[in-house]
Parts: C-alpha cells; sequence; structure tokens
C-alpha cells in the first residue's frame, strides 16, 4: 500500500518568544514493511539548525525560532510504501542495547496496578506472542478510549487508576506491563490511515515487546491488532517523551501558545 501523508504543526504566540529550541521527529524510518518513497520537512517562522540520528535511531531535526515572529509552522509530508507483517519488526538495531528498554521511566514506573494487571500471565501461556496478546486484552479491559481524562505526564499508573486514556496512554499501560514480564518494550509514534476519514486532529502510539523468536512485534491495543499496512513507523523510545513528534524549550516570557495539529492520511 502506497499512503500519502502530511503533518502541519502550527505554534500561534501572543507575545514573539525571545529563543526556543526544538526537537523534530517527523521523518518515517526505513525498515521491514515500510519504504519511504519521499519525505521533506518544512519550517515557516523558523531556522532549521542541523539534523542527526538519535540513540533510538530516530531522524531528528533541531529547529530554532525567537524574535519577532508570532507564529512558527512545520510542514512534513511525503509517500510511503507499506506492507503486512503481522506487526513483526525484525531484529534489534541502532545505538541504544535491548536491555536498554528493559528500564523504567516515570512515565512506565511499575507499581501494584501493573503487577496486579500481569498477575497469572507470566505462567499461563503457551508462547510470548499468547502471552503478549492476552496483556493487550488485558489493558484494553482495564483502560477505556476516551479522549480528555489524561495528558502527556499521565502516568501508567495513574491511567490504571482512572480507567481511562488515549493510544498513548495504552502504549505506556502496555509497555510498563510488559517490562515486569520481563520484556524489553519501547514507545511508537506514527501514523494510521482511518476507515471513515482522511484528517486527523493527532498522530497515533502503539507499544512493540521484542520477542527472542521475532524481534520486534507491535501491538496497538486500542484497536486490538498488531500494526498491518496501514500504519508507518515514525519514532521509538522508551516512552512518549523519547518519541514524541514535537518537543523543546523556549527561554524568557513568550506570552500564551495556541497549538494547532493538522494530520491528512490516505492512499
Amino acid at each position: 500500500m502506497r499512503l500519502t501523508i502530511q503533518h502541519r504543526t502550527t505554534y500561534t504566540y501572543s507575545e514573539p518568544v525571545p529563543f526556543a529550541l526544538q526537537q523534530l521527529r517527523l521523518t518515517p524510518k526505513q525498515g521491514i514493511g515500510q519504504n519511504v518513497v519521499t519525505w521533506q520537512t518544512q519550517v515557516s517562522g523558523g531556522k532549521k539548525e542541523l539534523e542527526f540520528v538519535d540513540h533510538n535511531a530516530n531522524d531528528v531535526m533541531l529547529m530554532s525560532f525567537g524574535g519577532e515572529g508570532h507564529e512558527i509552522v512545520v510542514t512534513s509530508q511525503g509517500e510511503v510504501e507499506t506492507s503486512d507483517t503481522n506487526g513483526v519488526v525484525g531484529r534489534h538495531s541502532g545505538y541504544a542495547p535491548l536491555w536498554y528498554f528493559q528500564r523504567q521511566t516515570p512515565l512506565t514506573k511499575q507499581g501494584m496496578a501493573i503487577r496486579s494487571l500481569v498477575k497469572g500471565l507470566s505462567g499461563d501461556y503457551d508462547d510470548d506472542i499468547a502471552r503478549c496478546h492476552a496483556l493487550s486484552a488485558r489493558v484494553l479491559e482495564a483502560v477505556k478510549y476516551e479522549t480528555g481524562t489524561t495528558t502527556t505526564t499521565t502516568t501508567a499508573e495513574e491511567v490504571l487508576h482512572a480507567g481511562s486514556g488515549v493510544c498513548q496512554d495504552h502504549a505506556h499501560v502496555f509497555i510498563a506491563a510488559a517490562r515486569q514480564l520481563g520484556f524489553p518494550a519501547r514507545y511508537v509514534s506514527g501514523y494510521l490511515l482511518l476507515n471513515d476519514q482522511v484528517s486527523q486532529e493527532a498522530s497515533h502510539a502503539w507499544a512493540e515487546v521484542h520477542i527472542d523468536a521475532l524481534g520486534w512485534v507491535g501491538f496497538d491495543v486500542p484497536n486490538e491488532v498488531c500494526p498491518d499496512e496501514r500504519y508507518v513507523r515514525v519514532a521509538t523510545g522508551l516512552d512518549y517523551s523519547e518519541a514524541a513528534p514535537i518537543s523543546g524549550l523556549h527561554t524568557g516570557q513568550a506570552g500564551s501558545e495556541t497549538l494547532g495539529v493538522d494530520i491528512q492520511v490516505q492512499q
């Protein structure tokens, strides 16, 4: 399948920003089941400083802005050819060692709720794939999909106590639980072709678990599937903070900020 994607992010400030530096993780990964045909990122109102590959093998662009401008627009677009691999991404690669993905983070720290969620999963299944599918089903049962109940700083434990969240929260809970079971696990940000609409207000997120016989395998909890040809992988990391499409900082008083996101994914 060939997908055309456009991702436009607009920042509007009530007052000029003295100085800001942003990391852009917006370029899809080249790899198994995914071929990036064309891709470009344009910045209006800011300056591209440099590009590099980080420890998660993400393509990262560093952007700065400041001064008199009140609006910054970042537009990434291109075409990606995809194929269905049943969620299998393959063997581990990149600068970060595999054990790195068994670390706890503030967003995925395991507590009583996570330990209760995985109870009985260690020995009740014949293979790791069945165990991870059972875990995915448990996460979805424990956390219903509901927007507006969490933020980007809500932890996996907090999500389980609240009982609701979005795809980012499902991914964090799944990752924390998978690590509790002994699996290396990581967060994935990317795009998903929807059946009933082209325009979307946010990118998608899911989780990947490393299984010895297969390598990395994806699990999309709210959609109850392993990613297929409708999915485009962009960035990976320990949690959202390492794979966020745009993150950064600014100095001085910048006034109020308004963020607008428009994403279009179509075949």
